[in-house]
């Protein structure tokens, strides 16, 4: 059961990713992208391509949600840690 549940998790997290991808590639070459993609059916290595683009994709959306989802830590902060874990590994 506790397979499922991450396999379930793992598929949600490849769908959200897959999605952000297309919204941002949609954005990005919604005006040009229409002969290559006309372009791209017509051959013959198609099922590969579009293996390629799916993991395009997935990069892409992973890329766009760390950039918008999540806020960068506070600079102070990491200095702080920093700081922290040099005085613990110099003993004192």
């Amino acid at each position: 059961m506790t397979q499922e549940t991450g396999s379930r998790e793992g598929l949600d997290e490849r769908v959200v990713l897959v999605a952000a991808g297309l919204a941002d590639l949609a954005v990005d070459a919604l005006g040009t992208g229409f002969g290559l993609v006309r372009g791209l059916l017509r051959r013959s290595d198609a099922a590969h391509l579009a293996a390629d683009a799916e993991r395009d994709l997935e990069a892409r959306g992973r890329l766009v949600l760390d950039r918008y989802a999540s806020p960068p830590p506070a600079h102070l902060e990491v200095l702080a840690r920093h700081a922290l874990a040099r005085r613990a590994a110099d003993g004192g």
